[in-house]
């Protein structure tokens, strides 16, 4: 996918994040994710960790400190939105194409292309969103655009047992029958689109 066109959907689904977080009450903080290991406290907290990292790899910055879980301190959603915008900001070069990432979360042996890390990034927060939504039981759309890319990089992410490691990105795929677009990609990467009904996985 052409680095330009990625970038774009990165974004959409980076401020959907947000829109969804800057509705988040301090009462919301303590309620349960489909994030089983978090609550949304603490994925908020890995989100706005998630975003200050890709931007120092797109920076150039390789140290696994820039990864360390972030404090969210007396406003969890200034805290966020100044992560989104970092991340934003960090994404916009015109040369970024050209630039390695290091993401010593996924590897210390190995860099990575821009494209690579931007499909990691838009990938990721697509999932958030979607994790944030129903914790607050909102609505989430997207555009059709989106949910193609979506589907695409969901089904190429490998499904085994790297996925039941401590500290997996995803867990194993569920099933999702007949469900919408957005459904079928949050059970490709180990959401249960039914939750909280059934236990989906980290």
């Amino acid at each position: 996918m052409p680095i330009n066109e990625l970038r774009i959907l990165d974004a959409l689904v980076t401020r959907s994040s947000l829109d969804l977080v800057s509705k988040i009450t301090p009462a919301d903080l303590a309620k349960p994710t489909p994030c089983s290991a978090w609550t949304l406290h603490g994925l908020l907290a890995h989100m706005a960790t998630q975003h200050h990292g890709f931007a120092a790899a797109a920076e150039g910055e390789s140290s696994l400190d820039h990864w360390r879980l972030l404090p969210l301190g007396d406003d969890p959603v200034a805290t966020y939105r100044t992560s989104v915008n970092r991340v934003l900001n960090a994404f916009v070069p015109h040369d970024l194409a050209d630039r390695r990432f290091a993401l010593p979360e996924f590897s210390t042996e190995v860099t990575f292309t821009a494209e690579q890390a931007l499909g990691f990034h838009f990938v990721d927060y697509l999932v958030h969103s979607w994790d944030v939504a129903k914790t607050l039981g909102l609505p989430l759309r997207f555009q059709q655009e989106v949910l193609d890319a979506g589907l695409r990089f969901a089904k190429a992410i490998p499904d085994g047992k790297n996925r039941m490691a401590p500290g997996a990105a995803f867990g194993p795929a569920v099933d999702a029958p007949g469900q919408s677009d957005l459904d079928t990609i949050v059970a490709l990467l180990g959401r249960s689109p039914s939750w909280p009904d059934q236990v989906a996985a980290a």
